[in-house]
């Protein structure tokens, strides 16, 4: 049997349910991000885990310039190493008929009688290459899809100088190639690099490599030692030019699925309690202010026997129905946003399958803290409950004296007309009620003004990687050090305008017990294509002795300008060098260090030497510039910086880029709630203030303009609080967002903050409109009556 208490709980949910829904909305996307988020987590990290154990990815990766196939004996006996498997990989460049350019590629061997012990490949269409066929190729099945390559088809690529043909017997993928980017790339783009598998002994022959491997892969058994493992594989390799082993942490592909991962559970973490926290506040005022206009209620209520705890219970009853309703939408729509996500991810990184996994932990988590946020809020308000005695409770309250309008009121009261000296006296004499609705529309324009302030962020990143730091239109990348004549050679061709040669260098960065492996860029102390800059968009001079680190990899490093850092270069005869950070350099794609390249050389004892060059050109004498490249046995690659820069904006809008526009419809979503509530509260508060005003002759409009009036100030007011406290709320969201591949700045854009508060005007018109629309419908005699 329903309870008169349930029977009004119901009624109070039906009176109010634009509030309630409006509320369950706020904790419904807390939830649903969760959910989502966690899911997505969850996903990635089992399908990551099985693929990798499934096709036996490798636990350390062992570059080497040539080592005999029997030293991979001595590499299995290192002690917890569980397989090893030698291999030869090198650099390609294909030609296709839909490119200007050729396209690198990596060509990786495979053994020629069985399976690979480490790093199998998964067939998805054709079949394995035959050995004794020196001709058959694997392709990556991304790269072959961007190109329309099926098997059957033949494909024309230059390998160590020689051009050759081959023939498309299957379309594969692979656990290493999970983010496929060109060497030296961090931006990936299926149509600009490919992955070809060729048998060992077709590729052995191809790089002059019969009877030895250029890398080694290294499984580990439970519980062994990587770290002893990693400098025993040196110590084996160093006479035959090993360039230091690296465990799969520090595997590029592998390193980009993990950063996503942690920005998934970075944002999972802290978003869900902004919105269950913005919840749990409008929780709050609409149930305190229920039960202020309801106090002759609850003291007739407690006249007729029902104890506190039964009135309590009732109305922390109203604030669970509505707590538990959004929980249970949010987890609907988590595993909605979760399975049209996984769609994006299967683009972005190149697992073979890819199905939305939930996490029963987040709709506990999501539900468990949708009813304790609620619960915080229910039981401020249910202090009141407790402490109203009927007698009390069925005294009318006090009015309100609105005789003194202080100072500023005396001097606007001969200015104003009546319905706005009413919306004066009300700001005035009630203002922790307006702070409160203040505070939550600026929590709504902070959210707003914070994710358009991230979408400037990335449209800045882009403009200062590809027009400020890099000022070139192509990059050259050689085969490996080539003496400085080669840009003599660049120089003097046709449609060149104006080439800065660069040398990179592959290197251990060390700093204590913090480590980064990456490269060294040597440029030219006049450079004018690519600069390393400071925070002011000028030019830092590259010492004579010294380095200059990127923000990024100053804080990964833990370092700063003055300390001295540890280089261990993996490259020629490996020196380790002692050098002092001579300062730090904004970059906002990768973590890039730099030196004068005379320095660079220097150190290394090679001078002169260059690995690649930028270019400017003649873009009506870019085609004849591109065949010409193309014949120099030199270049390893072409880079051209617009195509680069589209592929840069494919990737920003996928994966955690994405999510950016899934969190700007959230914050518009959070921020009508937030000022739709505020209305709704108001006029909840005044209906029989308006019906008062409406039988004593005020039309409409002027009723209206006695609440929407308050409305129009608080919002106003709101505007600069938001602004400010979006500012602050940017930077952790755009830290949020940043990882080890880009850092997307927070930074002060005019027009997002303008955007964000037309946007917070707009809810607040279209609430105003919602809440009018009921002032003109009011039945006058039922909202005159005392409520039953």
């Amino acid at each position: 049997m329903v309870s008169p208490l349930d029977h009004k709980l119901l009624r109070d949910l039906w009176r109010m349910k634009g509030q309630a829904l409006a509320i369950g909305v706020v904790i419904a996307v807390g939830v649903g991000m969760l959910v989502m988020m966690t899911g997505l987590v969850t996903s990635l990290n089992e399908t990551r885990a099985a693929y990798y154990e499934r096709y036996r990815l490798a636990d350390i990766f062992a570059p080497v310039t040539r080592a005999p196939d029997h030293i991979a004996e001595r590499l299995a006996d290192i002690t917890g190493v569980s397989a090893v498997e030698p291999r030869v990989t090198g650099g390609a460049l294909i030609d296709l008929p839909d490119r200007n350019l050729p396209v690198q590629a990596q060509a990786v061997s495979l053994p020629d009688l069985r399976s690979p012990r480490l790093n199998d490949v998964y067939l998805t269409d054709g079949r394995m290459i035959d050995s004794d066929h020196s001709d058959e190729i694997l392709l990556l099945h991304s790269f072959a899809k961007a190109h329309g390559l099926r098997p059957g088809d033949q494909l024309h690529a230059t390998m160590n100088g020689a051009r050759r043909s081959f023939n498309i017997v299957g379309l594969a993928q692979s656990p290493e190639y999970l983010y496929v980017t060109a060497p030296g790339e961090l931006i990936a783009d299926d149509a600009r690099f490919g992955v070809i598998w060729m048998s060992r002994s077709a590729l052995s022959a191809t790089y002059d490599m019969q009877g030895a491997f250029n890398e080694a892969l290294l499984s580990l058994s439970r519980g062994a030692n990587e770290r002893a493992a990693l400098d025993a594989a040196d110590r084996i390799l160093a006479p035959y030019g090993g360039t230091g082993a690296y465990p799969l942490a520090n595997q590029t592909s592998n390193m980009i699925v993990s950063e996503e991962i942690s920005g998934l559970e970075a944002t999972s973490a802290g978003v869900p309690p902004i919105f269950l926290g913005v919840a749990a506040f409008l929780l709050y005022i609409v149930i305190n202010r229920m039960v202020q206009s309801e106090r002759e209620e609850i003291g007739l209520m407690k006249a007729f026997g029902y104890t506190n705890t039964e009135v309590g219970a009732h109305y922390f009853k109203l604030v669970m129905a509505i707590a538990i309703g959004g929980a249970l939408a949010g987890c609907l729509m988590g595993i909605a946003g979760g399975r049209a996500l996984i769609q994006v991810y299967i683009t972005y990184f190149k697992f073979p399958f890819l199905v939305f996994q939930l996490d029963p932990a987040s709709f506990v988590i999501g539900v468990s803290v949708s009813i304790a946020a609620a619960s915080v809020g229910g039981l401020l308000v249910l202090r009141s409950v407790f402490a109203l005695t009927p007698a009390t409770a069925m005294r009318a309250p006090a009015p309100a004296d609105y005789s003194r309008t202080g100072r500023l009121g005396h001097a606007l009261n001969r200015w104003l007309d009546q319905p706005s000296r009413m919306v004066l006296r009300r700001i005035t004499r009630q203002p922790a009620r307006m702070a409160g609705a203040m505070i939550g529309i600026a929590c709504g324009m902070a959210l707003t003004v914070s994710m358009i302030t991230i979408y400037a962020g990335f449209d800045r990143t882009l403009d200062l990687t590809f027009n400020v730091m890099d000022r070139s239109d192509v990059a050259v990348s050689f085969t490996h050090a080539v003496s400085e004549t080669t840009i003599f050679e660049l120089t003097r061709m046709s449609g060149v305008t104006y080439v800065e040669p660069v040398r990179y260098v592959p290197a251990v960065l060390r700093n204590g017990r913090l480590t980064h492996r990456g490269v060294i860029t040597g440029l030219d102390k006049d450079a004018r294509l690519a600069r390393a800059l400071d925070a002011n968009l000028d030019t830092i001079p590259l010492p004579h002795n010294g380095i200059v680190l990127s923000t990024a990899l100053a804080d990964i490093l833990n370092i700063r300008a003055g300390d001295m850092l540890t280089v261990e270069v993996r490259e020629g005869r490996q020196p380790v060098l002692q050098l002092p950070v001579a300062g730090v350099a904004e970059s906002l794609l990768g973590a890039p260090a730099y030196m004068e390249r005379d320095a660079l050389n220097r150190a290394l004892r090679e001078p002169d030497r260059v690995s690649g060059a930028y270019l400017t050109i003649d873009t009506a004498q870019a085609q004849p510039l591109y065949d010409a490249l193309q014949d120099m046995p030199t270049v390893a690659g072409v880079s051209v910086k617009s195509q680069t820069e589209e592929a840069f904006h494919t990737m920003m809008d996928t994966g955690t880029g994405a999510m950016r526009y899934v969190m700007g419809a959230i914050a518009f979503i959070i921020t009508f709630g937030i000022v739709y509530n505020a209305a709704r509260i108001a006029y909840a508060e005044r209906a029989r203030d308006l019906a008062s005003l409406r039988v004593i002759g005020f039309t409409k409009s002027e009723a209206a303009f006695v609440l929407l009036g308050e409305l129009a100030i608080v919002t106003l007011v709101a505007l600069p609080v938001g602004a400010l406290m979006g500012y602050y709320l940017s930077f952790g969201i755009a830290a949020g967002f940043s990882s080890e591949l880009y850092q997307i700045p927070a930074m002060f854009d005019a027009e997002s903050y303008g955007f964000a508060a037309v946007v917070v005007i707009g809810a607040a018109v279209a609430s105003g409109w919602l809440v009018k629309r009921d002032i003109d419908r009011a039945d006058l005699i039922s909202a005159l009556k005392t409520r039953e």
